[in-house]
């Protein structure tokens, strides 16, 4: 007889199936891009204690959303060796489901080491899609969702709450993993062979693909920032937004400084820009790939994250790899 659980999850394809056709069919797509980043149920109110005294010490980025859906209870029972936080979309359930089954599994390494998976969401404007989503939270357990639109331009907000969460829920975490729902994580090479964790916990470490560039002026760009906005020539070296890894410390480091530092929406830009205000640089690592990569087992062995990976894929490339650990390359 099929578990409760099972039938929940079973229950939770279905809805989201029809969902996204009645969607598809009924309703145009809708773009955010531009949108202001502002809570959604959140009234403005007129905070009568502002001086001109106080003015220099208020923050200027204070994060003002509520956790609309929160697992604040997910490290007490035992403090995890690895967060991962999983910016994702609402429509992105087939993508969660595949992270999920793959290397998301919270149980991959057993009782000895315990990884963490959480994903991140904003708000969207469709209420049956955020009905959705929280009927997943319930069955998975696995979703934080504050009150802000969930749109591109919006990527850095997301990223801030998780690192707010991961300040806030787990502290004593040694390491935590932000990456994208389109990406492919090879778990046994980032926990043994990059965070090893026989070895004495770092502190103020931040790795990934690390870019030195600077602003693109184009307005046709996707990463078009505007001069009134960020007027330097250079951006601080930081590390592609598809996947870097930090040490646990550096969650709250960023976020107490993000309440200060002007908001971005190039969210992997802006989390380079809090790390040069910290003093903290990071580490090239070869592993972390931004692009997609033409799979064979013994190239993926060698990395550590894939772009631009499909559902259907990332359960394909996982199987292949996990029952084919004997084969030497």
């Amino acid at each position: 007889m099929p578990s409760k659980v099972s039938c929940f999850y079973l229950l939770t394809v279905v809805c989201w199936a029809s969902a996204l056709w009645y969607l598809s069919l009924s309703r145009p797509s809708t773009s955010y891009v531009g949108q202001l980043s502002i809570p959604i149920h959140q009234k403005t109110k007129l905070d009568k204690n502002v001086t001109a005294s106080n003015i220099r010490t208020r923050p200027l980025n204070p994060h003002a959303f509520d956790f609309v859906i929160n697992e604040p209870r997910k490290c007490e029972a035992e403090t995890p060796f690895l967060v991962i936080l999983i910016s994702t979309t609402h429509k992105e359930f087939d993508a969660r489901q595949a992270i999920r089954e793959t290397w998301g599994d919270e149980s991959t390494f057993g009782d000895g080491l315990r990884v963490l998976t959480l994903f991140l969401l904003g708000q969207n404007t469709d209420p049956v899609l955020n009905q959705m989503v929280e009927q997943e939270s319930q069955i998975f357990h696995d979703v934080v969702v504050e009150d802000f639109m969930d749109s591109y331009h919006n990527l850095t907000l997301k990223t801030l709450m998780g690192m707010r969460w991961v300040a806030t829920f787990c502290p004593k975490a040694q390491y935590v993993l932000k990456t994208d729902s389109d990406i492919f994580v090879n778990m046994e090479n980032l926990v043994y062979n990059l965070l090893k964790p026989a070895t004495k916990p770092r502190r103020r470490y931040f790795t990934g693909y690390v870019i030195n560039g600077g602003p693109i002026r184009d307005m046709r760009s996707k990463w078009y920032m505007p001069r009134d906005l960020y007027p330097e020539a250079k951006y601080p070296p930081f590390c592609s937004g598809t996947g870097y890894v930090f040490s646990a410390d550096v969650a709250e480091l960023i976020y107490k400084t993000s309440l200060h530092t002007r908001l971005l929406h190039l969210e992997d830009v802006y989390v380079g820009l809090c790390l040069r205000k910290l003093g903290i640089h990071p580490f090239q690592n070869s592993g972390f790939n931004h692009w997609k990569m033409a799979y064979s087992l013994c190239r993926y062995r060698r990395v550590v994250t894939v772009h631009q990976i499909s559902p259907e894929e990332m359960h394909r490339i996982w199987n292949d790899m996990t029952s084919k650990k004997h084969l030497k390359c």
